[in-house]
């Protein structure tokens, strides 16, 4: 799998130079790059079924579990609650490590463009509050979102939004997506089950 931008929309204070952010840059990397379909193939190739119906893409939740197995191998914590103070608290965060007294976490989208929203501003608030000092939201672009579960939140239906995020007050923390693609699409593999176990594809 390989990675095609990777966005600061928040960028403030000192962070986005630090030891720390390079390290952790340097583990996201890797457990990204490290997606591989189909298993032991070094690479990653969706498969490419002409005249898909829709809904018959691959599944998605398989890949984020590939990756989040690696970030776990790195030393990171799956599923961490963090209470970023609102009235009714969020799901966890799909992946943290510490910095600090603060959190670094990344989270992998699995739902709609809806769900990117919610993702993108459960991270900008936690750093508001100063409970993260950083998040990475992880999207697939448009040319892979038309080989997965349809209507996956993506990178061109968030962009347009950057400018509002950007708009925030912060005096210190980094806020990153990244968009991601595949290496290659064929009739010759097979489709990512979506109730697949995502450590198959590592």
């Amino acid at each position: 799998m390989k990675i095609v931008r990777i966005e600061p929309i928040i960028d403030a204070g000192a962070f986005s130079h630090s030891h720390e952010w390079r390290e952790i840059e340097g583990h996201i990397v890797q457990a990204i790059k490290s997606v591989e379909w189909p298993p032991g193939s070094g690479s990653f190739t969706l498969y490419d079924e002409p005249g898909k119906k829709r809904g018959r893409g691959s599944g998605v939740k398989p890949i984020k579990e590939a990756c989040m197995h690696k970030l776990k191998f790195l030393g990171w914590q799956l599923e961490t609650p963090v209470d970023i103070a609102t009235v009714r608290r969020p799901g966890p965060m799909d992946a943290t490590r510490p910095v600090g007294d603060r959190l670094f976490c990344v989270e992998w989208e699995t739902g709609n463009v809806s769900s990117s929203h919610r993702a993108i501003n459960k991270m900008a608030l936690g750093i508001l509050k100063k409970i993260l000092i950083g998040g990475a939201l992880i999207v697939p672009t448009r040319e892979m979102y038309k080989y997965l579960t349809d209507r996956i939140g993506n990178f061109p239906e968030i962009e347009p939004y950057f400018p509002l995020w950007r708009a925030l007050h912060i005096d210190e923390g980094l806020l990153v997506v990244i968009a991601i693609e595949h290496d290659a699409v064929s009739q010759d593999v097979p489709r990512i089950k979506k109730g697949t176990d995502g450590r198959a594809l590592k």
